[in-house]
This record gives C-alpha cells, structure tokens and sequence, in this order.
C-alpha cells in the first residue's frame, strides 16, 4: 500500500504489487500542495524487532528519526488481526521515537558539584508520594549526582527518564488505514474513530486523490507538518500569490523573526516593522 500511496501522491513510480514488503530500499518523492513542494520518502516495512536490527530496522528507524512527521500506512484489511498499528508504535518507542507527543516541560542543569536540587511548580501526582526521593533516585541511576531539576508539569517516570537520556524525538504522527474497500462499514467506522487516523483507499480514490489534485490525506499531512503559506508584498504592489514562503513550526517556526531568516540573514539584520494580515494571522 505504501508504494501505491507515493505513486499516487508524487506520480513517482515506486515499484508496487500485491504482496507484502515489496519496497527494499528508500524511494523518495516530491508532493506539491498549495504552492509548496514536500519530500516524501517510502521507507521499507517495519516488521517486529526491528529496534533490535531485524529486517535492516535499524536503517529504516534511522531515516524516520531525521523526519519532520511520520505517516504509518495500514491494511485495513489486516489490522484487527494482525495489530501492525501496536507493533510499530512499540519499535519506535523502543528506539526513541515518540509519536504525538511533546517535550515534557522540565529543565534539566548538569553541575560539577553541589547535590541533586529538585523542585515543581505543580503539584506531581504521578511520581509516588516522595517526588523529590523518586526523582534522586532516577538521576542517580543514570549516573546524574550533581544537577538541578525544575518540572513545570505533571511528569511520569518515564517522562524523566527521556528528559535524563536527552535522545529522544518527538514527531508527529499520521496513520493511514488504506484498502478500506475490503472492510465493512462498521469497520471502517471503529477505524476512522482511532486518534490520529485517517481511513482511505487508494485503488477506489477515497480521501486520496491524484497527484495534482486537492484531498483529505493531503491536508492532514500538511496539518501535522505544522505548515503556514506566506505571501509577502512589496510597498505599492500586489501581494504576490503565485510563489509563497513556506514556514514549518516544527523546525525554525512561524514567526516573522523565521520568516525574514527564511528570505535572507541580511533582512533580518536590517529588519524594522512588519504588516501582517490574513485568515492565520
């Protein structure tokens, strides 16, 4: 499904057939939607074990790491029995992935002497009742002896561990339930239900349209891509509606500050005011 998917969505031509695992090295393709041009690269089936180098997992996780969003394609067919959706969920946690959350909001200070300090600005619930004890020992597990903790929310252990290990990727995630024509309604309904899910099928064109054309799936992508079109205008003329700048909020954000580092670092030295209008404003 994901090599139709890519044929479909970049009219490139990935090899596709009816089995299984038929993609075996990385096959990239260029999306254009609303003026702007998105790289999306078919990555080879993840199959369980893979955190641990199965199937060139490892490689695969590689690429997914370096992504600015993930879309995970799904039988719709096979779901139900199979649970592909749990098993890559658990791989890329594994390695350090994780899907459609964010950072936890804690400041972590390494020092050279001076004790472990810990302290919160909300009460934490869910690190027992001794937060403070709980906190030390975790950092003292990881070999942490002298640092300064501040939680500014309501973290779990395994928040404070990945804030600890400082290796983790946050990504936002899409999933794709495709080969919905092979499934009931009610099944379509439970799947279309799930968080972060998307139901489609590419061989009758539901939600997923030709390359060049407007769709569902398009649009959710660009959601979860964090993207904002920006049509700048010089002084006496028309807005320039044909070519616009493209701002991502997952990398340098959508600021006018990233807007003018965007066009040029001198622009943003002799910056002075700015106008801003629009529906996103």
């Amino acid at each position: 499904g994901k090599s139709s998917l890519l044929n479909q969505l970049t009219a490139t031509q990935s090899e596709a057939a009816a089995y299984e695992f038929t993609t075996l090295t990385c096959i990239p393709g260029t999306m254009k939607y609303k003026g702007s041009k998105v790289q999306v690269l078919d990555l080879p089936g993840i199959i369980e074990g893979a955190a641990q180098g199965k199937g060139r997992g490892r490689e695969v996780i590689a690429v997914a790491r370096n992504a600015d969003a993930i879309l995970i394609v799904l039988d719709a067919g096979k779901e139900g029995l199979n649970r592909h959706r749990e098993i890559l969920e658990t791989e890329l946690e594994t390695v350090g992935i994780r899907l459609n959350q964010r950072p936890p909001n804690v400041t972590l200070s390494r020092k050279l002497t001076g004790g472990i300090k810990f302290a919160s600005t909300v009460p934490l619930t869910k690190l027992g009742p001794d937060p403070d004890k709980v906190a030390t020992q975790i950092l003292r597990e990881y070999k942490v002896s002298n640092a300064d903790l501040l939680a500014r929310e309501d973290i779990t252990v395994d928040q404070l561990v990945d804030v600890i290990q400082g290796n983790r990727e946050y990504k936002p995630c899409l999933y794709l339930y495709n080969k919905i024509d092979t499934v009931t309604i009610e099944e379509i309904d439970g799947l279309a239900r799930q968080p972060h899910s998307l139901v489609g099928s590419v061989k009758s064109g539901f939600n997923i349209h030709e390359a060049n054309e407007d769709d569902p799936l398009k649009a959710k992508m660009w959601e979860y891509l964090g993207l904002t079109r920006i049509y700048t205008k010089r002084r006496g003329q028309q807005p320039d509606l044909n070519d616009p700048v493209v701002l991502s909020q997952i990398r340098r954000g959508t600021t006018v500050r990233s807007l003018c580092a965007n066009v040029s670092s001198q622009m943003l030295r002799d910056f002075n005011y700015a106008v801003v209008w629009g529906t996103s404003a």
